[in-house]
């Protein structure tokens, strides 16, 4: 399954409660505001380490550019996709659910 996150760990629960469900080799991409919390070095990086022994985690590059954050800052591991990317994401995956 594909799961999306579009708001800040900082401001929702969101990304906490996807990463807390999602079962073992789903991919959790992060866009619009989401993309903030692939930041190192804040109080949600050792989860979303702790997510990455068994799923995959992303980030929606444009969405990173737009907020104007590097991908240098990102949590490592955490792969950087473009809209293309997302496309396959979403075809790759039988699902996928939304985090509000």
């Amino acid at each position: 399954m594909l799961h999306t996150v579009n708001k800040s760990p900082f401001e929702r629960n969101s990304l906490d409660a996807c990463l807390g469900l999602a079962k073992a080799g789903s991919a959790i991409l992060l866009i619009e505001d989401g993309v903030v919390g692939a930041i190192k070095g804040t109080t949600i990086e050792s989860k979303l380490t702790e997510t990455m022994q068994s799923s995959k985690i992303y980030v929606l590059g444009p969405d990173l550019a737009a907020r104007g954050l590097s991908e240098d800052k990102l949590v490592d591991g955490i792969q950087v996709v473009d809209y293309g990317g997302f496309v396959d994401l979403a075809a790759e995956n039988t699902a996928v659910q939304s985090w509000l």
